[in-house]
């Protein structure tokens, strides 16, 4: 299935090839000037750092700068993202095993807030927040509702019982609001994540992604689909970074 899944990203993420370099836990990409150097990926990289794995990502541009305009409604609205592709099992943050690839993501939107646990402009309301950046473990699928070999958030059946992480915020799709938050410094955010949220005992793969996703019209299953993909670092989406 796993292998099914990296041959679907590749399609759905087809773009201009990047070089990438063998460093471990770094991936160095060519610039594209076709693409807005807010999301023109120059290198991601995840490292263990003690009890922390740094997940980062540096770009041309700002990190950042660019958001989604507001929709006024939850149905249509855009996300912006920032995405770590992983080879970790959906299991490795709390999710079912087997569901998909598991991605750590840095969003921002505008029309809704899917981190109900965190206030994070600090105003007292913890749902008025999506404007701002902030992370999610999130597992992707292929469906062909999205569009031809396109993806999307995997989507909870109603009244499926079904393994979720303890801060999954109650929305129907397979993702989690863990409360990591971005550290963005001129053209590079950083996510660090805690050793003990991940359950992987040797090594794993990664790769950065700069994409855009779309709430569906309908705000149904699928509810949140890729719909552009801006960068890759590695070109092809094969995964070359190895974190052990």
């Amino acid at each position: 299935m796993k292998k099914q899944l990296i041959s679907t990203l590749l399609l759905a993420f087809s773009i201009s090839s990047n070089a990438h370099d063998k460093k471990p836990g770094s991936i160095s990409a060519s610039l594209n000037q076709k693409v807005r150097a807010a999301f023109d990926i120059v290198k991601t990289q995840v490292r263990v750092n003690g009890t922390h794995i740094n997940f980062s990502l540096n770009v041309r541009g700002a990190m950042g700068k660019i958001k989604p305009k507001p929709n006024g409604k939850l149905a249509g609205s855009d996300v912006f993202s920032y995405v770590w592709p992983t080879s970790l099992d959906s299991s490795a943050v709390g999710f079912e095993a087997g569901k998909g690839i598991l991605a750590l993501v840095m969003t921002a939107h505008p029309d809704f807030d899917d981190t109900p646990l965190y206030d994070e402009n600090q105003d007292g309301n913890p749902k008025n927040d999506g404007n701002l950046w902030h992370s999610h473990w999130v597992v992707l699928v292929k469906d062909s509702m999205c569009g031809k070999d396109a993806l999307k958030v995997r989507d909870i059946p109603k009244g499926a019982k079904l393994r979720l992480p303890k801060t999954w915020p109650g929305l129907p799709i397979f993702i989690d609001s863990p409360g990591y938050d971005p550290i963005i410094r001129g053209k590079t955010v950083t996510i660090r994540v805690p050793l003990k949220d991940i359950g992987f005992k040797k090594s794993f793969n990664f790769d950065g992604v700069t994409a855009g996703l779309r709430i569906n019209a309908s705000v149904h299953n699928p509810l949140l689909c890729v719909v552009k993909v801006h960068d890759i670092a590695s070109g092809n989406l094969s995964l070359p970074g190895k974190v052990h």
